[in-house]
């Protein structure tokens, strides 16, 4: 029994530096992620993100989204941002479009009727969004693709998952050795 609970202590002793060796640099993404992932949870309660304006119709008619497109593109030039969009968030029921650009975080929403610009807001919730699953790295250096998302997400998932397991067996070493302490006796 004794050479086995060596045995045992040798291997918590291999778990515990493995587990540290592991964790310790984990801990700042971790933390990270966790206050990330808390703040997107409460994205609407913070309001991390623009709320949507609702336009009454009164029997108008719907501008084209080529228009919306091109209101929202002079708009952002007159702030000397990029004018690349990466989304129109349409929603013709509510009256309104989102427009969302590919190099910057500004939303435009956009009345359906008139084409008036009713708010440009910074989308608060997409800058935490990447910083969350580090995309935000691949985004400021204009990567190709997303190796730094690709790299962190895997690190974080092998480490968290790593230090689980070897938590997990530092667990239950000291009871198998207590165990077969109570047994030789």
């Amino acid at each position: 029994m004794k050479e086995k609970n060596k045995a045992l202590a040798k291997s918590a002793r291999w778990y515990r530096k493995a587990h540290r060796f592991v964790a310790i640099p984990l801990l700042l993404f971790i933390i990270v992620m966790s206050v990330t992932g808390l703040l997107l949870t409460w994205k609407d309660e913070l309001q991390l993100k623009p709320s949507t304006t609702t336009i009454d119709s009164n029997g108008r008619q719907l501008i084209p989204l080529s228009e919306i497109e091109t209101r929202a593109i002079n708009y952002i030039d007159s702030l000397k941002l990029s004018n690349e969009i990466n989304r129109v968030d349409y929603r013709p029921r509510k009256g309104i479009a989102k427009v969302r650009f590919e190099n910057h975080f500004t939303e435009l929403q956009i009345d359906c009727y008139t084409g008036k610009i009713i708010s440009q807001k910074t989308r608060t919730a997409d800058i935490i969004e990447m910083i969350h699953d580090g995309s935000i790295i691949d985004f400021l250096f204009n990567s190709n693709g997303t190796p730094t998302k690709l790299f962190y997400s895997t690190l974080i998932a092998l480490g968290l998952l790593f230090i689980s397991l070897s938590g997990f067996w530092l667990w239950l070493k000291p009871k198998q050795i207590k165990k077969n302490k109570t047994l030789s006796k």
